[in-house]
């Protein structure tokens, strides 16, 4: 499956009508959805992602589940975004299959070698910017950003602090797509 990362919306749980917002996002041109959902059970995370993917689905536009492989396998997503702390990738792989779409997250050269090694199809960047959606991630700047990418033959997304007014800044660097949360959401809702 060929993926287009250039715009990828990384929802927020703070926003309550997400379907709506979600769906104007899809229809202003988003190519990629990233459902994040840490504060809510699995089932809810299960019907709220099943009503995304019909969206997504309608859009041609595949859906990644943050974290969780269950929500991932009950809704039949494109695959997972994952972090450093959460399910190894080489595990995920194993649960999902080798046709599943997993993103990593990674932060500095260590990581994202790491990453490469265990068959991420595609690596998270960030923060690069300064980001009020994550307050406990440190800034690896464009310089970080550009270091990952000239490391890498795979895609690399930057995320945090990314919006309309600094997206080009990393695409200039090398990032295949931008990840906004408050970017999208903020000015979509």
């Amino acid at each position: 499956m060929e993926i287009n990362y250039s715009l990828y919306l990384v929802t927020d749980e703070r926003y309550d009508n997400l379907l709506d917002i979600v769906e104007n996002a899809l229809h202003k041109g988003v190519t990629l959805v990233q459902y994040r959902a840490k504060h809510k059970s699995t089932e809810e995370q299960i019907a709220e992602a099943k009503a995304l993917k019909v969206l997504c689905d309608k859009s041609k536009v595949p859906l990644i589940i943050n974290d969780n492989l269950q929500v991932a396998l009950a809704v039949d997503a494109a695959g997972v975004h994952l972090g450093q702390e959460d399910t190894d990738c080489l595990v995920a792989r194993c649960i999902l299959g080798k046709d599943k779409i997993i993103g990593l997250s990674v932060h500095n050269l260590l990581e994202t070698e790491l990453a490469v090694q265990q068959g991420a199809d595609y690596l998270g960047v960030g923060a690069v910017f300064p980001t009020g959606t994550k307050t406990d991630v440190d800034v690896v700047g464009l310089k970080g950003l550009s270091e990952i990418c000239a490391t890498v033959n795979i895609p690399v997304v930057a995320i945090g602090g990314v919006n309309f007014n600094n997206y080009k800044q990393a695409i200039a660097v090398g990032a295949r797509g931008v990840a906004m949360v408050t970017g999208l959401l903020g000015d979509w809702k």
